[in-house]
């Protein structure tokens, strides 16, 4: 980064807000009293911020200077984002250097790292690369949104079921030397909505870009798409087959919220069993009269349309909006109604117990009675969690916090992780 583009970041009137949370390769625990340097990418040698990380693996959130927000809002030759670089070191792990973690006006980022226990000592930079709509990448290949069911073998799941993990091919299909990635469902979506969309754009018009992504990726899923052409992997990384999905990237709130919110969902058609193949692109750089264009659902969502009539704007009014018929991964499935004060029964003990197990590693979430009973030290219990996950503090588990507590009780209780 040259000295007057230094400056012209640090002439920044906007900001934006990062976290960063460490967690080791081993069971995703939290890495307390870590160290981390912050610099603009580019200018690694002028630190600008200094920070450490507490029992839950989390620094505090700090303001970073960022372009206009108009920037994010039209199509322009202006980078919409700043990039930051992140040096690590704890102790008993390789230190780490994560370039390229973006930062947006108005939005809160969150940049997770994981680290590698000791073993040879070298670095493993992570680079983040531009984002879809500002750098270049191949176009997307065609293809027919709904998949024979006519041909043997193609077809091998009876019903559309959300996987708790898939396997991303981090290239083209053809390329065997790219790493395959395990990644959890709804992580994987937060990606690469963050790499394919800005985060400042109307709710609605991020809502109707996940569902299509979801849709998509779950279409892949449920026609075993790549495991039918004898690959060993769900879907790949390659924009001209699939989505752009970064290893290492940060994860915007305003986007992680609506994945949680959505996350079961996907798109259909009448008499069609399989997800639809909603195909899309930038609508500015590619024209694909047949599929949504993400700088047009953007306008839209400016003009107060909803989702669902983004989605029909684009792909037709037999579009709808449909749940998936399971949740892999998950030991409780959501009772139906948000547990809050005087909520009494097994839904509220199992999470009562979940806690307990999430506060013996995450030491911020207080351990209380496990009776049944939702009482203010369970609510408090609940609203630390939220705060430790970045979910809204309510004390109240709705929806979304009722997932995430699932995804963390798992993710800590298991002997070993698939990778």
């Amino acid at each position: 980064m040259s000295t007057t583009l230094i400056k012209s970041v640090q002439s920044y009137t906007d900001h934006g807000k990062l976290q960063i949370q460490l967690v080791s390769q081993i069971q995703n625990r939290p890495v307390q009293g870590a160290k981390i340097s912050i610099s603009y990418t580019g200018a690694p040698g002028q630190p600008l911020e200094q920070l450490r990380t507490n029992s839950s693996g989390q620094t505090e959130t700090i303001e970073l200077a960022a372009p206009p927000v108009e920037y994010s809002l039209q199509p322009s030759e202006e980078q919409p984002y700043s990039e930051y670089t992140l040096k690590v070191e704890a102790e008993g792990y390789e230190p780490i250097e994560v370039s390229g973690s973006e930062i947006l006006s108005g939005e809160i980022s969150r940049q997770k790292i994981e680290l590698r226990p000791i073993s040879d000592g070298n670095y493993e930079d992570v680079v983040i690369p531009d984002h879809t709509l500002f750098g270049n990448y191949p176009e997307k290949i065609p293809e027919e949104e709904v998949k024979p069911v006519n041909e043997s073998g193609e077809i091998v799941l009876s019903r559309v079921v959300i996987p708790e993990y898939v396997v991303v091919h981090d290239g083209s299909p053809a390329d065997s030397t790219a790493d395959n990635y395990y990644v959890r469902y709804r992580d994987y979506i937060k990606n690469v909505a963050c790499s394919e969309i800005y985060a400042t754009w109307p709710p609605e018009t991020i809502k109707a870009n996940v569902l299509a992504i979801m849709s998509f990726t779950l279409n892949r899923v449920y026609t075993e798409w790549y495991r039918n052409k004898k690959y060993d992997f769900t879907i790949t990384s390659s924009t001209a087959f699939d989505h752009k999905w970064i290893y290492g990237r940060n994860i915007f709130d305003s986007i992680s919220n609506i994945v949680d919110e959505l996350f079961e969902n996907y798109l259909s058609r009448p008499n069609v069993r399989q997800p639809i193949l909603t195909q899309y692109c930038d609508g500015q750089r590619v024209t694909c009269p047949q599929w949504m264009s993400q700088w047009g659902s953007k306008y839209l969502g400016d003009q107060n349309y909803t989702a669902i009539e983004i989605i029909r704007n684009y792909y037709g009014e037999s579009m709808y909006i449909n749940s998936a018929e399971e949740i892999s991964g998950i030991p409780a499935s959501w009772p139906g109604y948000d547990l809050d004060i005087g909520a009494s029964g097994m839904k509220v003990r199992q999470i009562q117990e979940q806690l307990n197990t999430i506060g013996e590693v995450y030491t911020e979430v207080p351990r209380g009675p496990v009776d049944g009973i939702y009482g203010e030290r369970t609510k408090e219990a609940v609203r630390q969690f939220q705060s430790v996950f970045g979910l809204g503090q309510t004390g109240v588990v709705d929806y979304p916090t009722w997932y995430k507590i699932q995804e963390i009780y798992v993710g800590i209780t298991r002997i070993a992780e698939l990778y």
